[in-house]
């Protein structure tokens, strides 16, 4: 290949033979640099993933302490008038009292569930599955407290449900934390948002 006179070496196409092996160890440095970053951040979506259960955790374990010292066998509280209420009640079944005669079993799901989250947190990228999963988890941990140290016996307890709403079932924050991280489960699935943080598209 020939240049006009006046054209130096650095001015030659990107094509040129002598920029082959410098591209590639370019390439090679980027790969380098994005796989040593990957378990950095990895650690950083699992610390919120934690950050959120606890939180969720802390949040439904005092809120029950205090309704169960303050407002058990007492008359409701009206917060909206009829419309929403605090109420207590011991709950054997799942949430919203549904499943009454499978507290085991139930017990049983909720160790499963967290097992299942422990698992996916191990390829975790994606700051809004930590959150999703940390509301899943914090919601299952705080009933799970409840079915294991309250009456009438480990793994047997009632739960803890107090927020009840006008024509709605009863229900408490774990219940809450639970149906929000598996509405945002869903929704993250809709957008094909995976745990490892890669997008699909059906």
């Amino acid at each position: 290949m020939s240049y006009p006179q006046g054209v130096t070496e650095v001015e030659r196409p990107i094509d040129s033979p002598d920029d082959g092996p410098a591209g590639a160890e370019s390439d090679e440095q980027e790969r380098a640099e994005g796989e040593s970053a990957a378990p950095g951040r990895r650690r950083r979506r699992i610390a919120v993933l934690v950050s959120v259960a606890a939180l969720a955790f802390v949040l439904d374990l005092v809120s029950k302490l205090v309704v169960v010292a303050e407002l058990e066998n007492h008359a409701p509280i009206e917060l909206l008038g009829s419309w929403l209420r605090l109420n207590v009640i011991r709950n054997p079944g799942a949430a919203f009292g549904i499943g009454e005669a499978l507290t085991i079993l139930l017990t049983a799901i909720a160790v499963a569930v967290i097992v299942v989250i422990a698992r996916i947190a191990r390829k975790l990228y994606s700051l809004p599955w930590a959150i999703a999963l940390g509301m899943l988890l914090g919601g299952a941990c705080g009933n799970l407290a409840d079915r294991i140290f309250r009456a009438p016996g480990v793994f047997q307890g009632a739960v803890v449900d107090f927020i009840a709403p006008r024509h709605f079932a009863v229900f408490n924050l774990a219940d809450s934390a639970i149906v929000c991280g598996g509405v945002l489960i869903v929704l993250l699935s809709f957008r094909g948002l995976d745990p490892d943080g890669t997008v699909h598209r059906d």
